[in-house]
């Protein structure tokens, strides 16, 4: 892959990942009494969320950061070598 295909799927990254640390920041701080429901639209699909989402919302958080630094490490020119175990 080249590098500016690279640094665009860093940026988009990086846009999703302040979009959903957003979302969850929202549904923290709404009051208990309301039971408002809030949509994030990632460009490839929309997710309706309330605040029983959060945890799924953090899941998406943590896996959104780790493809984020998988990817910022292609572009860095890390690579892995695995050897088998036999």
């Amino acid at each position: 892959m080249d590098d500016t295909f690279l640094q665009a799927r860093i940026d988009k990254c990086k846009e999703l990942i302040v979009a959903i640390e957003t979302l969850i920041e929202t549904l923290l701080t709404a009051d208990d009494g309301d039971q408002k429901s809030y949509t994030l639209n990632t460009g490839q699909s929309v997710l309706t969320v309330t605040k029983q989402s959060i945890p799924m919302l953090e899941d998406m958080l943590t896996k959104m950061e780790n493809r984020c630094a998988t990817l910022c490490a292609r572009r860095n020119g890390a690579t892995t070598r695995v050897t088998p175990g036999w």
